[in-house]
């Protein structure tokens, strides 16, 4: 038994997709999330200031005495995961490498469009991912960097429905029959994405399998919590709290729903 919390950080308010995600799975655990969101976005930086940002949120967790961190960021996954684990002893876990193995079982003719920021893109991180996984499918991998900031500024519907009509116009020509949102913001407009594309196209949000992952992990390593306890939420932004309140709200569909500003 383990009652020390489970720590999530993303470059803003898309984490909450998969703290979501794991409240849902996990009910009775405890956890603590930082969004970065004074420095977003994080897929137009260089690596160097990923890893650096990156470096200081999961500095924060550990210091909330969490038993393992989820990169609830797929640039951070992308790019500062693997060196930050050779630095920590708290197991990371991240968003890419789950929705690879989501993406790789979902789709039937293995064509594969993912959708995701410029770094993501640019590492071919999905790509890589999935055809390591089956190097038959093929996978197409789009940039798409509008996205973040009209959901961190909760443009709302017509505004997202605008932007990815022309976004997803390459995608709809390609005979795709799964589409990955690699970015954790995405899952908050899902239901614009799914009007936007095909109706026979699977959309895969990657929190789904990182919940399942992250559940398997605790009870293969005995990290659950007491059963009886009532999971404590605690939540951190580094930027405007009053709009990452309004988002949370939405996205946990919580309206007691509060950040505290790091």
């Amino acid at each position: 038994m383990d009652n020390r919390p489970i720590g999530l950080l993303d470059s803003g308010v898309g984490g909450l997709t998969v703290v979501k995600k794991i409240i849902g799975k996990m009910p009775h655990e405890a956890t603590v999330f930082i969004g970065d969101n004074a420095h977003i976005p994080y897929g137009d930086k260089s690596k160097a200031e990923i890893i650096a940002l990156t470096k200081q949120s999961v500095n924060f967790l550990l210091s909330k005495n969490v038993k393992l961190i989820i990169f609830a960021c797929n640039t951070a996954t992308a790019v500062a995961m693997k060196a930050i684990q050779k630095e920590i002893e708290p197991q990371i876990i991240g968003v890419i490498q789950s929705g690879a193995v989501a993406a790789a079982n979902a789709t039937k003719n293995k064509n594969v469009a993912v959708v995701a920021t410029k770094m993501t893109v640019g590492l071919h991180a999905y790509q890589k991912e999935i055809q390591t996984r089956d190097p038959e499918i093929t996978v197409s991998e789009l940039a798409t960097p509008q996205i973040v900031p009209l959901i961190e500024a909760n443009a709302g519907h017509q505004a997202y429905m605008a932007a990815l009509k022309k976004i997803l116009l390459p995608i709809n020509n390609l005979g795709v029959d799964t589409l990955v949102l690699g970015c954790t913001h995405y899952p908050i407009i899902r239901n614009e994405f799914a009007q936007c594309v095909k109706p026979a196209v699977q959309i895969i949000d990657p929190a789904d399998q990182v919940a399942q992952y992250t559940y398997n992990i605790m009870k293969r390593d005995q990290m659950f919590t007491d059963s009886s306890a009532k999971g404590k939420h605690e939540y951190y932004t580094t930027g405007d709290v009053k709009m990452f309140d309004e988002l949370g709200k939405i996205v946990l569909q919580d309206e007691k729903f509060s950040a505290q500003h790091l």
